[in-house]
């Protein structure tokens, strides 16, 4: 029988712990945790107790002001973009986009995927006062979701669709987090920010001499987020800087990368913790008859819901299609185009970044909120019969 050390969590406390955070970095169990998370939201938002979620969602806690939605989307998502980060760095350094001809498919795919669904948007809402204040809105594929819909209906396809989706994923994810940056932010206080840009330079600088104090790089990536915030841009930011700054060499002694042992450390805080708590505190909308019915009247909202299902599959589609048709990328042998027309179906699940953004540019508006949620269920269920029908052509070795 274990027995507690003094100080020390029992042995037993520590390995499920550990069992915990592993079963966290794989893309299934992390995606259901989001969905748990978002149930949550909507049956507690949509029950007799609706007005003490709002409650909670609005409290403001702590030293900066910021209501607990706020620190979930500005500080707990900075981890998520951190993770990101890292995730994008690694490709370039030795994943799919370390070759400009390994990187060009999904990279191309993920640009017009970006670009076609903003003109979907557009195109729905034109007119609409304000319509185009959300047309970032369905840019984004969600990395977690997409991952584990992938996993769990089809996982006997080839791992080359799985490096497609993550590539993709990771790319838009950098490109819409550049958006924010740039379009979403509010008023910019030069001082902070050329503050926190001087603390990022500060870590990345210590990245390349290989300083290994974990405490000093916790403290640098802090203050930079406070000061990012600080200056009104979009505080995650910092998050996405810190990870693209990471070293992901190896140690000298054979140790893991700095960004190894990041990413391993900070996955399962993503996953368990940041991403969660945001779907939480996001998605606890009314799903009224009338508010459900505002998705496909309104037509900010159905802007939203075409960009994500219709938009994402044919700029990602038909970037893919495009790029090899003019000799820019080319298809792996082992992929056919049916599959690649199934996992564009797969990248309208927009979900975090589509909510973040939606909140940017209509803070508190349900309709969005409402509108996210639809189009992502709607591509998650069609891109999950796509799947299945291709796996299924695969088992019985008819891949047309």
């Amino acid at each position: 029988m274990d027995r507690p050390t003094q100080g020390r969590p029992p042995r037993s406390a520590v390995a499920y712990a550990q069992r915990m955070a592993e079963a966290l970095r794989t893309e299934t169990i992390g995606g259901v945790v989001v969905l748990v998370a978002t149930a949550m939201a909507l049956i507690w938002a949509n029950s007799p107790w609706g007005p003490s979620y709002d409650a909670l969602r609005n409290a403001v806690v702590g030293p900066m002001d910021l209501t607990l939605y706020q620190w979930s989307a500005e500080g707990l998502l900075a981890i998520f973009f951190f993770v990101a980060g890292i995730e994008v760095k690694e490709e370039f350094v030795h994943g799919e986009l370390r070759t400009l001809k390994r990187a060009a498919l999904p990279v191309l795919a993920a640009f017009a995927g970006m670009a076609v669904p903003a003109l979907f948007y557009l195109a729905v809402s034109w007119g609409v006062p304000g319509a185009a204040r959300g047309w970032a809105i369905p840019m984004a594929t969600d990395i977690a979701f997409a991952l584990a819909v992938l996993a769990v209906t089809a996982s006997a396809m080839p791992a080359a669709l799985r490096v497609f989706l993550l590539t993709l994923a990771v790319v838009d994810d950098l490109g819409a987090i550049t958006v924010i940056a740039l379009f979403y932010s509010e008023k910019v206080h030069v001082l902070p920010l050329l503050g926190s840009a001087a603390l990022l330079a500060v870590y990345g600088f210590l990245q390349r001499r290989r300083f290994r104090n974990v405490a000093v790089y916790v403290a640098l990536g802090l203050a930079a987020w406070s000061l990012m915030h600080e200056s009104g841009v979009h505080a995650t930011v910092a998050g996405v800087v810190c990870g693209l700054l990471t070293r992901t060499g190896g140690e000298t002694d054979g140790s893991p990368s700095p960004a190894g042992r990041a990413a391993h450390f900070a996955r399962p805080l993503s996953a368990g913790l940041a991403v969660p708590v945001f779907a939480f505190l996001a998605a606890g909308v009314r799903l009224d008859p009338a508010s459900l019915g505002s998705v496909f009247t309104d037509r900010i909202a159905l802007g939203v819901v075409v960009g994500l299902v219709a938009g994402k599959f044919a700029g990602v589609f038909g970037g893919a299609w495009l790029s090899v048709r003019l000799g820019f990328a080319r298809i792996s042998d082992d992929l056919r185009w049916r599959d690649l027309a199934a996992v564009s179906v797969l990248a309208g699940i927009g979900f975090t970044v589509s909510l973040l953004i939606g909140d940017r540019a209509y803070p508190g508006s349900d309709r969005v909120t409402t509108a996210v949620l639809t189009s992502s269920l709607i591509a998650a269920a069609l891109a999950s019969a796509l799947l299945h029908v291709r796996v299924q052509a695969r088992t019985r070795h008819d891949v047309p």
